[in-house]
């Protein structure tokens, strides 16, 4: 089994940056693909970034495409969203997942994280 924990989220004001912390605990980080992914009420979740097993290929949503950076540390069991130039309509809860392989499906992953809320005033 395998546990994750989301943090760093908070709110903040439009333009400004955030990174957001998944620490992963119970399986070794290095085998799972990691993603990130995002959900408003009343509406599906979102894909926003994922990273592959090796960490060598990355993926991100064009909406967020050169604004955000999903990275990890294996030594820490962590994965990391850095968020850039956050938009109103990015107010989400956001969540990190973890799978096989780094898909933009939220079906292929298997664990998932309680989620932490990122609120943008415009």
């Amino acid at each position: 089994q395998v546990q994750l924990v989301e943090s760093g989220g908070g709110l903040v004001q439009a333009g400004d940056s955030l990174r957001l912390s998944c620490a992963a605990s119970g399986r070794t980080f290095s085998s799972l693909a990691m993603g990130w992914f995002r959900q408003v009420p009343g509406k599906e979740r979102e894909f926003v970034a994922a990273v592959s097993r090796s960490g060598r290929t990355t993926d991100y949503a064009d909406s967020v495409k050169g604004r955000f950076t999903i990275s990890t540390d294996n030594a820490r069991n962590t994965v990391f969203l850095q968020m850039n130039s956050l938009k109103p309509e990015e107010t989400a809860v956001y969540y990190c997942a973890g799978g096989v392989t780094n898909s933009r499906n939220p079906n292929f992953y298997n664990y998932w994280g309680q989620g932490t809320q990122v609120t943008v005033s415009s």
